[in-house]
């Protein structure tokens, strides 16, 4: 059923007459996909990978670590209201709605790399129909979604009049992707026209029991990066604060969380950097000449490994152990404690720096194979033979390893697992080494 100028409640009396094509299938778009079908809609499923499309077919989840879903794909797919797909085109033809959610990554020059969205972009608008509207709802550049318009017009319809377009960005963090999206925070949609953001009220108030915020699609976008944003900033000052304790004999920990008890002050967690693929990478989208303290902090972040590697030569120094040849052990590769991901894992450039520097470097994650771990470092999960260790992440398996037998060895904590006190030789980020 076609929904471009159809009302908020004609949209709600009609779910079931609606298809929703989601193109991407990781991990935020399955959880869509299955909140959709889940609410009554159909959808259709889009994804490059076949071993994915088969699996989702076959009513297994293909993420993980997203509680709940296990069950809603078997249940979705069961009662036939997802299936999923390889060709785009073949889903754009039979599709009313189509939402694109794919990663928006950087080139290597820091510039925002939109070639999967055009590329979907081109192959909807071949199925494109009168009375369609395409959503997306990966993080986009303030201004994108419109300039790739002239795409989606390119089989002779025009959009504001034969088709809406929106941005209604994804406000999820991995993990917790059914609960975000169920209701979390309110849905923010920016229609090209008043004709969209109607359809796109009702659609997302079916999903969203927090309701919608309506708004533009340029603004819709700049929401969403400066969400981001604001979290690269104020980790970036909370890292700086932390460094001037180190420096100043204040306990960073302590200072913060009494701060914090004033309304007004909401200074974050220190640590070794920021990863994964959303708060490292957006602030790229909107930099330019006078986006000062945006660069500032980036930098500020992507220093924090250079300051990890110091506090371990300053602990090896106290033990009077050279740096050369040092065995290393490493607790976290993962960039946010219970995620099996890597992307921009600040353990990365930090293996890479200590290797450099000739030390001998060894890796423990628990959420990560033997073979996983290798493509690394090497793989060891005691302490036997090691000269120092450095917690990377929070995993709760970190806090209850035997650390008794750890009194001949440095500890470099980052993220404050162990309590200071209770550890001979410690350093952490934001604590001052006394003595």
């Amino acid at each position: 059923m076609k929904c471009y100028g159809l009302s908020a409640d004609e949209i709600r009396k009609n779910i079931e007459k609606i298809t929703v094509a989601v193109y991407g299938l990781g991990k935020m778009g399955l959880p869509l996909a299955c909140v959709f079908a889940d609410r009554g809609f159909n959808v259709i499923g889009v994804d490059i990978n076949k071993n994915i499309v088969e699996k989702i077919n076959s009513g297994e989840n293909t993420v993980k670590e997203e509680e709940g879903l296990d069950e809603l794909v078997r249940k979705v797919v069961k009662n036939k209201k997802l299936k999923a797909v390889l060709n785009s085109v073949e889903a754009s033809k039979i599709s009313d709605i189509h939402i694109i959610i794919v990663p928006t990554l950087l080139n290597k020059n820091k510039k925002p790399d939109l070639n999967i969205v055009k590329n979907l972009m081109e192959d909807i608008s071949k199925g494109l129909e009168k009375g369609d509207i395409v959503i997306t709802e990966c993080t986009m550049p303030p201004g994108a979604t419109e300039s790739l318009i002239p795409i989606l017009e390119k089989n002779g319809l025009k959009c504001g009049r034969d088709f809406g377009v929106a941005h209604c960005p994804e406000r999820t963090s991995t993990g917790t992707a059914i609960r975000d999206i169920s209701g979390q925070y309110p849905k923010i949609v920016g229609g090209v026209d008043e004709k969209t953001n109607e359809v796109l009220e009702g659609i997302y108030n079916i999903i969203n029991k927090k309701g919608v915020i309506k708004t533009d699609i340029k603004t819709a976008e700049a929401i969403k990066v400066f969400e981001g944003i604001y979290r690269d900033v104020n980790i970036a000052l909370a890292n700086e604060l932390a460094i001037y304790c180190e420096e100043s004999g204040i306990n960073a920990k302590e200072a913060f969380e009494k701060a914090n008890t004033q309304p007004y002050c909401h200074l974050h967690n220190p640590g070794p950097g920021v990863g994964g693929h959303c708060i490292p990478v957006y602030p790229y989208f909107i930099m330019n000449k006078k986006t000062e303290l945006t660069k500032i902090s980036r930098k500020i972040n992507d220093s924090m490994v250079v300051h990890v590697a110091n506090l371990i030569i300053k602990g090896l120094n106290e033990i009077r152990k050279e740096f050369k040849n040092s065995k290393i052990l490493i607790l976290g590769l993962s960039f946010r404690s219970g995620v099996k991901e890597v992307r921009n894992s600040p353990t990365i450039p930090l293996i890479k720096k200590l290797k450099k520097l000739k030390a001998d470097v060894f890796l423990y994650d628990p959420l990560f194979t033997k073979k996983e771990i290798e493509e690394y470092a090497k793989y060891k999960e005691d302490f036997e033979n090691i000269d120092c260790i450095v917690i990377m992440t929070e995993n709760k398996k970190f806090k209850n390893l035997n650390w008794k037998k750890s009194d001949n060895i440095v500890i470099v904590d980052t993220k404050r697992v162990l309590d200071p006190e209770k550890i001979k030789i410690y350093y952490g980020i934001g604590y001052p080494r006394r003595g």
